[in-house]
């Protein structure tokens, strides 16, 4: 085996496995930091033995023993630490992985409890403002840099805050447990941001991934699914899921011969039905609780917008209705730019550009969504030459060369 073998094998497991090693880690430890560190040492050992000794039948518990037997030599010579030293101890014996050096025939099948760790990020002791940055890095792995980013954060302060909240989980005796039904009702909320916010993690500008973005969503919808499974009541959950469910349905027909291709001109029958069917149902009973959210309504506009390509007819007043009810429960940047395109859609521009003229001059001056919307409404107010202006800045702004791309075909038309 080579070095590249070795490490792509350990790439792979980095990808999808990282939140459920950690989340076992800490169930038993608490100490987010110290599992992290013990994490990364197993995958520098993985780079360094699998080349040898061949890719283990079971990576994932492989890179689990590793770690865990890096935290008990720590915990040993550690005195304070006994107790973390000999419960790590006891479930390396509950869950007959060997303390020999050969781990090639350990079970690849322990319990995932990324849940627990969610929960245990978002509880009342854990600042709401590093909430959903905390879960993003602990239980999908992404680092501080591009968690920064997300939240328009310079990257050393969103690290304080990171290593303050860890501090906080172990200071204040944070249990990794799933809550009864009593405590996971004011979290919840958090969580769900959380793994949306993780499904839309490193996805462009027009809300396509690759590479590591693809298994961020993949991971985020089944936690989705998991938490369904655990709230079968909670009609937001439901939501956020039938939410990922109909924007990952559409994956296969966003890109053709390597150009983006917007929902308008893609091709229906390569969107996946089943998981439009699923979604259906579960925004249906979603609905049948008659608690309006956030998700919901989000899922709701994808599904409007979705049977409108498929059945040929114009959405955009239904879409204009479910934006308004969005912007009353959640008025974020997003959905009144997302107004403001609908308004455009049903052929009401004046109100759609005085939507945009609305925002706050600071949150749109470096928003790419914002200036692509504005060349739209602007275009089809027959204003050409401030739509190649908006479309200039949002070319710009695109980090996607296939958006570029399309963006410039568009710019190309203009002149």
């Amino acid at each position: 085996m080579t070095g590249n073998d070795a490490r792509a094998a350990a790439e792979n497991a980095a990808r999808h496995s990282y939140g459920k090693l950690l989340a076992l880690i800490c169930s038993s430890t608490r100490d987010i930091s110290a599992a992290e560190d013990a994490l990364s040492e197993a995958f520098a050992a993985a780079l360094k033995h699998w080349p040898e000794t061949g890719v283990p039948d079971a990576p994932e518990a492989w890179l689990l023993t590793a770690a865990r037997r890096r935290l008990i030599d720590i915990a040993r010579r550690t005195q304070t630490q006994e107790k973390t030293a000999e419960a790590l101890g006891d479930i390396l014996r509950t869950d007959n992985i060997s303390e020999t050096p050969d781990m090639t025939d350990i079970a690849d099948d322990f319990p995932d409890r990324r849940l627990a760790l969610l929960f245990a990020c978002a509880h009342p002791a854990i600042d709401r403002a590093v909430q959903t940055p905390l879960m993003l890095q602990t239980v999908l792995g992404l680092d501080a840099t591009r968690i920064a980013k997300a939240f328009a954060m310079p990257t050393a302060a969103m690290a304080q805050r990171l290593v303050r909240a860890k501090r906080k989980i172990i200071s204040a005796g944070i249990p990794f447990t799933e809550p009864s039904r009593e405590d996971m009702s004011p979290r919840l909320g958090a969580v769900l941001s959380a793994i949306y916010a993780g499904f839309s993690a490193g996805y462009g500008e027009a809300g396509d991934a690759s590479g590591d973005a693809e298994g961020f969503a993949d991971e985020a919808i089944f936690l989705g699914r998991l938490l369904v499974s655990l709230a079968p009541d909670a009609a937001e959950a439901k939501g956020l899921l039938a939410l990922m469910l109909f924007v990952d349905a559409r994956k296969d027909a966003r890109r053709f011969g390597g150009r983006y291709i917007p929902i308008a001109e893609q091709n229906v029958d390569l969107w996946q039905n089943k998981k439009v069917e699923t979604a259906s149902k579960l925004l249906v009973s979603a609905a049948s609780s008659q608690i309006v959210g956030r998700f919901q309504l989000e899922a709701a506009i994808q599904s409007a917008t979705m049977a409108g390509r498929v059945r040929n007819f114009n959405p955009a007043t239904e879409i204009c209705g479910l934006y308004r009810a969005l912007i009353e429960c959640a008025p974020s940047l997003g959905a009144k730019i997302g107004y403001a395109a609908a308004l455009c859609d049903a052929g009401d521009t004046k109100s759609a550009r005085e939507q945009l003229e609305s925002l706050d001059p600071k949150q749109i001056e470096r928003h790419q969504p914002y200036w692509a919307t504005l060349a739209h409404v602007e275009e089809n107010a027959g204003e050409i030459k401030r739509a190649t202006t908006a479309l200039r800045n949002a070319i710009a702004l695109t980090s996607d060369p296939a958006v570029v791309e399309f963006l410039r075909r568009k710019l190309n038309k203009f002149n």
